[in-house]
């Protein structure tokens, strides 16, 4: 088990960056072939979608590095074990 947390902790590493890139793909996509008059509207949603998502990808890198160096691999049983 513990080495398919490991293995997911890199998964999480690789999709989190990829994640920001198709947005970042898309919003150029859809800002360059937006109308004039709707242009500002299209920045505003997509600048509110990447400001977003940016964290949570964060959040997700940083899971993955910790998964990857084995953080996860002895999880309490009950709330007495923590420290």
């Amino acid at each position: 088990m513990n080495t398919i947390k490991k293995l997911l902790g890199y998964l999480w590493m690789l999709i989190a960056p990829s994640i920001i890139l198709f947005l970042l793909y898309e919003a150029y996509d859809k800002i360059s072939k937006a109308p004039a008059a709707l242009e500002s509207n299209v920045i505003l949603q997509w600048t509110i979608i990447l400001l977003v998502f940016t964290p949570i990808c964060v959040g997700f890198f940083i899971f993955g590095a910790y998964a990857s160096k084995g953080e996860y691999d002895q999880l309490p049983a009950v709330s007495t074990e923590i420290d």
